[in-house]
Order: C-alpha cells, then sequence, then structure tokens
C-alpha cells in the first residue's frame, strides 16, 4: 500500500509537542486533494488498497479509536483545538463528499456508491488515498469504516446501513460547531483541578472511564439518562459501595412506570419482588391500591435484594448531589452490547461494574477482589466505605480529539449543543445496522 496510513495523515502534528497544525494541515492538505487526481473510472480495479486481490487483509488498517488519554486533560483539549483546524479545511473545501443512501453495503460488495464512499473516508483520513476509484467495497474499505463507525459510537461492525450513512453525511460545517463547542467545554473542566484519582462519565458517548495519574485506568460502557429523564451534568464525591441493596423506586418512576405497568399487568409488583409499605412501615397488598388513580404515590415501593433481578444488580455506588442519581450494577447486561444506551432515569448502570468497584477499593483496605466477591456473595446487605472520597465527573461532550489523532464525535442528544438529536440518534433507536 502506497502512501502514509489514514491514521497518521489524520494524526500528523497531534502527537508530538506542540501539536504542529502547520504539519498537520499540510499532512491532511494532500488528502484532501487526492480524489481530484483520480483518473481511472469507477468500475476499474487499480493497484493500491483497492486492488481486489490483494485479498480480505482487515488488519491492514487499525480500527482501535481508544485512547489512553483522559477526555478531561490538556492533550485532549490540544488535539481537539488542532482537529477544528482540519475540519475548517475541510469546510473551506466545499465540505464532506455525499455518500448516497443505497442498499446495505459490506465485505465483498460491488456498487457506485462504494466509489463516493471512498471519497468520503479519505477526507477524514479513515482511508488512504488509492490509486483507483474502485467501486469495490474489500477489506481496506470495510476497515476504514469500522474505524469510522468507532469514532462515531457505533458498533465496529463494517457494514454501511441506515446509522452509519447517517454519520457519514452530517455536514462539515455542523461537527467544525460541535468541535468548537466541546473545546471551550473541555478547555474550562480540564484545566481545574480534578484530583489525580477520578470518574469521567460522558453522558452523550454513553461511558465511563477512570482515570489514575493521568491516564486512562479502566473504561466501561456505561447505561444513561433517557432524553426525557436526563443524567445530571455535574462534579460530585463518591465515597461508599453498597453490595446487595434494596431498591426503593422514585415517585418520578413510580408515576411513569410503575403505575402504567400495574394497570396493564396486575401482576407486575409480584413477579418483580417490589413491596408496597405506608408511612407507618406496614406492608400492603397490591390490591390495596387504586392504580387508576396516583394514590400509588403516598407509598413507599422497595424491591428486594438478588442481583439476578433487582434493578440495581449486586451493586450501587452512592453519589453525594441534590440529584437523587447514583451508579449501580444491573441485571439487564444486554444493554451495554447496544450503540443507543439511553436507557435510565437518570442513574448510571456499568459495565464490567466488579471491575470498576474494585479500581474504586483499590486504596480502601481489606476490599480487594476476594473480598468484593464474599461481599457479594453473602446476599446480604454491606456497605464498603472509600479510605478517601473520589470525584466523579458527569460532562456532556460531544466532539474530541486524542493525542493520536483521532477525532470522536457523538450526537447531540440533549441538544445541549443546539442541534439535538438528528438521523443517527432515530436510527439507534430504530437499531437498523443491528446484522441478523
Amino acid at each position: 500500500m502506497t502512501g502514509k496510513s489514514g491514521a497518521a495523515l489524520a494524526g500528523k502534528g497531534l502527537a508530538g509537542a506542540g501539536f504542529d497544525r502547520r504539519a498537520l494541515l499540510a499532512g491532511f492538505g494532500a488528502v484532501l486533494a487526492a480524489p481530484a487526481a483520480w483518473a481511472a473510472t469507477p468500475g476499474s480495479l487499480g493497484g493500491g488498497q483497492s486492488e481486489w486481490s490483494q485479498g480480505y487483509d482487515s488488519g491492514s488498517r487499525a480500527t482501535n479509536v481508544r485512547s489512553d488519554a483522559p477526555i478531561l486533560s490538556l492533550a485532549t483539549v490540544q488535539a481537539t483545538e488542532a482537529a477544528i483546524a482540519q475540519y475548517q479545511q475541510i469546510a473551506a473545501e466545499g465540505g464532506f463528499i455525499a455518500v448516497p443512501r443505497a442498499e446495505r453495503l459490506r465485505l465483498g460488495m460491488r456498487s457506485d456508491t462504494v466509489v463516493a464512499l471512498r471519497r468520503r473516508l479519505i477526507q477524514t483520513g479513515d482511508l488512504d488515498p488509492p490509486l483507483s476509484a474502485s467501486n469495490v467495497f474489500d477489506a481496506y474499505v470495510e476497515a476504514a469504516i469500522k474505524r469510522f463507525q468507532g469514532r462515531h459510537g457505533l458498533g465496529q461492525t463494517g457494514i454501511v446501513a441506515a446509522q452509519t450513512y447517517a454519520a457519514l453525511n452530517t455536514p462539515a460545517d455542523k461537527r467544525l460547531k460541535q468541535l468548537e463547542i466541546n473545546a471551550v467545554r473541555l478547555r474550562s473542566l480540564a484545566l481545574g483541578n480534578l484530583g489525580n484519582r477520578y470518574i469521567t462519565i460522558n453522558i452523550p458517548a454513553a461511558y465511563v472511564e477512570t482515570v489514575e495519574n493521568g491516564q486512562v485506568a479502566t473504561r466501561h460502557a456505561a447505561g444513561v439518562g433517557k432524553i426525557d429523564r436526563q443524567s445530571p451534568i455535574m462534579s460530585a464525591k463518591i465515597s461508599e459501595v453498597n453490595f446487595n441493596p434494596f431498591w426503593t423506586v422514585p415517585a418520578s418512576v413510580i408515576r411513569k412506570d410503575l403505575i402504567p405497568k400495574m394497570q396493564a399487568d396486575p401482576g407486575y409488583l409480584r413477579e418483580n419482588r417490589i413491596r408496597i409499605f405506608n408511612q407507618a412501615g406496614q406492608e400492603l397488598q397490591p390490591e390495596q391500591v387504586n392504580w387508576r388513580s396516583e394514590e400509588a404515590l403516598r407509598y413507599r415501593f422497595r424491591q428486594d435484594q438478588g442481583g439476578e433481578f433487582n434493578s440495581l444488580g449486586f451493586m450501587r455506588i452512592n453519589v453525594h448531589s441534590p440529584h437523587g442519581v447514583y451508579m449501580h450494577d444491573t441485571p439487564a447486561k444486554g444493554i451495554f452490547g447496544d450503540d443507543y444506551r439511553f436507557v435510565s432515569s437518570g442513574c448510571v448502570r456499568v459495565q464490567n461494574v466488579r471491575a470498576y468497584v474494585e479500581w474504586l477499593l483499590k486504596d480502601t483496605p481489606g476490599w480487594d477482589r476476594e473480598a468484593i466477591e464474599n461481599a457479594i456473595r453473602s446476599g446480604q446487605r454491606v456497605d464498603a466505605k472509600f479510605k478517601e472520597p473520589l470525584f466523579t465527573h458527569w460532562v456532556y461532550i460531544t466532539a474530541w480529539a486524542t493525542p493520536e489523532g483521532i477525532v470522536q464525535f457523538r450526537d447531540d442528544i440533549y441538544n445541549r449543543d443546539g442541534f439535538g438529536p438528528g438521523e443517527l440518534t432515530r436510527a439507534l433507536q430504530s437499531k437498523e445496522d443491528e446484522v441478523e
């Protein structure tokens, strides 16, 4: 394969000290200029990466878009500012090349749409400039699509369908504006005193990262607040983990979820082991409540312990804030495999929560992995208090870049950028890109 890799072109000038923008733009401009030099017809199979005979060497392109640099760091601020210069040039050159929505595209297919797709991927450094404008969806295109999907928070399927088309055709000026808005947010957050050990929850990206000594220690997919039940933007302390907790149902959930479910299925509470208590602490039976009214709001609803069915799973991490939210385990592990994870009533569900809690308690004597497992197996409520409280920062960052030159974007799910949920969110909600 001729020329520098797309990852190198996109990252040139980002990784070095001072982030050499002039070098970055020179490399990026070479990429932008490449499509105009193509002389081959759309169906030709020339040399370079468009050569079908080179086989399905998907490993020839890096698809890992993660970074060890925390999102709240000076390195991320500098990389994002450099990315702004990249996208200013793209916008000045006329914006992104449109990719006409066609059939689902995947490895081995031929389509005229692949020609436009190649050109679009080259613009953002996801694909190398080829020697021809092939219409073959080969291994290099597949690897480039996986990289592109990873940068946009999509499952790296390598298949181009509704979600990927929506991300590909988001206008360049919108992406530029996202970077500019979020650079201001990042600068204000990253330059503060975050602490040596802290947790960041990036709500639009629906993930959690733990940070220690300026590096990401662990990263976890998360389930965060729905559009109409948003997770709050805040910084708060956490100092305790509850093992095998009860779940006391919040009033908002009683009104929006529990009452309608009981109207539809009178057995719902018993099936989910949720008990009703009056103000005197006496247990009531579901038949004693008028579910066609809001009488239920006068009572306390508590779900029994048990990670297999309890909505909090085996663990709750308490957050000291006025918002009444916290982090927790969940029995519904399948959500972490979804691209759309805006599923909660404001709290944050954490993937691989055992590893997360192990990191939280690593400096607390008596709480190694074995102690954590013993607490879970006990089936009893056990509280573990941190030796030192930790800060958790719940942030709203929809666009950023890493020191490796990877530019990340997420949809404006809560409309805090002024764009609001768009075509990508609708495609995510419909799960149209899922492989059958």
